[in-house]
């Protein structure tokens, strides 16, 4: 069995990669990378607060570790696709590369026009290519994002829902309502996968991605960490929250803070990618990868808590004016019964806190260096 890995440079794929090698030690892992994501975060004026190993010595460390293959190609060039497609011949494809960011995707026309570009051809050319090198019995694992629901006033079922209109019924897939260029991308993700699945037959697993939070796993730490983002672009706003306290900088809150927010921690987002891989895949497939919805200022009261407990630091909470283009309150019920089939019992979010505290306490020099990366410039004055 061959399993290929893209996106295997990034904050998830480098774990999922080691923990996959780790699972299926006689099988062929191949990760592939083009290195971008380092380049979109030293392009904004931030690094990751956790060092990492360069690509050169990445590649020869996982190589080091058994049968697995680390290439570095673009996966929006259809010839390079084609080559790593028919040359490995995939069981199964884990697809996560892709630039994952909002805020950076509503930079510029330019930044919105490059993700759609990046993420969408990546996708289409990894489709096409199983197709036109008759692979379609591949399983096609994907992390699109729970962010293509947008933030209806109604339970979120996982992908499909049932509709009855004027006497019709009907099962379809659920709206997209995305509320950024970058999810916007993953919507368009979604319908070519539907497409490859109705017309080709294709199984797909669409994992729908929640906020991934969390420092380490077991495979990733020490010298093979996997990067820690913790700027207004890259950073998740669980790990800003955590560097923001770090060093007695303000949790900044955008808006009230009461919009609710779906998450999964990055041990329980690995594993499932894992255990999906055990699967042969059946039909198309949404998986709500969350643990649930918080709301944005209980996070904040949430990671307060912990830095007095694991840093001994008292911490403010501020609110600044939101520079997104959301609802300013908001309740999220979101279903993820399928999810919670894959990983059993979801792992804590103040475990992950807690130990983002741990891991980072060794690094706020670095944090401090680059504190002026927490918020979008016209928010700086305002905290």
């Amino acid at each position: 069995m061959t399993i290929l890995v893209t996106g295997a440079d990034g904050y998830v794929g480098w774990p999922a990669l080691l923990r996959l090698a780790k699972t299926f030690p006689d099988e062929r892992i191949v990760g592939v990378d083009n290195f971008a994501r380092r380049r979109w975060v030293e392009e904004i004026g931030s690094v990751s607060a956790i060092p990492i190993l360069s690509p050169r010595e990445r590649k020869r460390k996982v190589e080091e570790l058994g049968k697995i293959s680390f290439v570095e190609g673009d996966l929006t060039s259809k010839e390079f696709v084609n080559v790593l497609v028919r040359v490995y011949e995939p069981d199964m494809v884990i697809h996560l590369a892709a630039q994952p960011s909002a805020p950076y995707s509503q930079i510029s026309w330019e930044k919105a026009v490059y993700t759609q570009y990046n993420n969408n051809i990546s996708t289409l050319n990894l489709l096409w290519a199983l197709k036109e090198n008759g692979l379609l019995s591949t399983h096609f694992i994907a992390a699109t994002t729970t962010g293509v629901y947008g933030a209806p006033e109604y339970p979120i079922p996982e992908g499909f829902y049932e509709v009855e209109y004027k006497g019709g019924r009907d099962v379809v897939p659920h709206p997209h309502m995305a509320g950024s260029f970058y999810h916007m991308s993953k919507c368009n993700d979604v319908n070519n996968m539907y497409l490859a699945h109705k017309q080709w037959g294709l199984n797909v697993s669409d994992v729908r991605v929640a906020i991934v939070t969390g420092a380490t796993t077991e495979e990733a730490r020490g010298e093979l960490a996997t990067r820690f983002d913790f700027d207004f672009y890259f950073g998740v706003v669980t790990h800003r929250f955590c560097a923001q306290a770090l060093i007695g900088y303000p949790i900044t809150v955008y808006g009230r803070g009461q919009q609710g927010k779906p998450f999964v921690t990055l041990e329980d987002c690995v594993q499932s990618f894992v255990e999906l891989a055990k699967m042969d895949g059946d039909g198309y497939t949404v998986y709500n990868q969350t643990l649930g919805a918080v709301k944005i200022i209980e996070l904040a009261e949430m990671i307060r808590e912990a830095a007095a407990e694991e840093i001994g630091l008292e911490v403010e909470i501020k609110h600044v004016p939101n520079p997104r283009v959301e609802k300013e309150e908001h309740e999220m019920f979101i279903e993820n019964d399928n999810f919670r089939k894959l990983v059993g019992k979801p792992t804590d979010l103040k475990d992950a806190i807690a130990d983002i505290f741990r891991e980072l306490e060794s690094r706020k020099a670095i944090i401090e260096a680059y504190k002026d990366r927490f918020l979008p410039k016209a928010l700086l004055n305002q905290r």
